[in-house]
């Protein structure tokens, strides 16, 4: 079970319950992982930090660290995919789980087709996004502009691509680069795709919803399997999201929301 040298398909289980980490295991096996098992936070942030694993499985109560703990510590130094697994399924609980790191808050007890399903549609989340074609007012726009070397901080390398632009904000889809103004901002996988599909679809409202099942890549799929956790969810990462840009929902200077709607960018002024 154990694969001591890192690969592109290994997962970290860390879990307290051994019935529990023998099933975990059994499910990333069978979906072509090999896996790394932990039963403790402490032992299980040591490993993901050792294996750089694709995917790590978290629960949240565990002797030594907890979870939320366990998901800061990891998340500071690796980009794996976090899902995180506990019986506490309070909205706080999930808020916390998400603000920690987290890409994934699944209740115990879970489904096993269901968890691999998950970990699927995280793996098939879109890393590059081309902006659409543009049917709003130009002013309104987020525009694919060429920029040249040196857009960033120093000891920032990035070279010549096509970016995405909001005011003083710009993406690029191909280096996962964000940049406000001249500094760099670091975001998680999914704050960076959640503000990739928004600067796509530009004043286009974008539901909660619609947003979840973008960030599964799942965007075919009716909006009527979407959990009202999985709203939740979009909620903190936005939240997230909004803080790190030192955005404000009462004052958007990016991200808007439309009351009872989603999302969308502000208008961009152009002088």
């Amino acid at each position: 079970m154990l694969e001591p040298s890192p690969s592109p398909r290994t997962a970290v289980v860390i879990e307290d319950d051994p019935d529990v980490r023998h099933l975990l295991a059994e499910i990333l096996e069978s979906a072509g992982f090999s896996t790394v098992v932990a039963d403790n936070g402490t032992d299980g942030v040591t490993a993901v930090l050792e294996h750089q694993p694709l995917v790590t499985t978290l629960d949240v109560n565990m002797p030594g660290i907890d979870g939320f703990e366990a998901a800061r510590r990891i998340r500071a130094q690796s980009e794996t995919y976090i899902v995180m697994l506990s019986a506490l399924d309070e909205e706080a609980d999930i808020v916390l789980g998400l603000a920690a790191g987290a890409d994934e808050y699944i209740s115990k007890p879970f489904r096993p087709r269901e968890l691999r399903a998950r970990i699927d549609a995280l793996l098939r989340r879109p890393r590059v996004l081309v902006p659409a074609s543009a049917n709003v007012d130009s002013a309104a726009a987020t525009l694919p502009i060429p920029v040249p070397a040196e857009p960033g901080p120093p000891g920032v390398a990035v070279t010549t691509a096509v970016w995405a632009t909001h005011r003083d904000l710009r993406l690029n889809p191909a280096t996962r680069i964000v940049l406000l103004g001249d500094a760099e901002v670091e975001l998680t996988r999914t704050e960076f795709d959640l503000l990739s599909a928004l600067m796509e679809s530009r004043r286009r409202v974008r539901g909660k919803a619609d947003l979840a099942l973008t960030l599964h890549g799942e965007s075919y799929v009716s909006s009527d399997l979407v959990t009202d956790a999985d709203k939740r969810a979009i909620e903190v990462h936005m939240t997230n999201l909004r803080r790190k840009l030192g955005d404000s929902a009462s004052r958007p200077l990016y991200i808007e929301t439309v009351r009872g709607v989603g999302y969308r960018l502000t208008a961009d002024p152009r002088p």
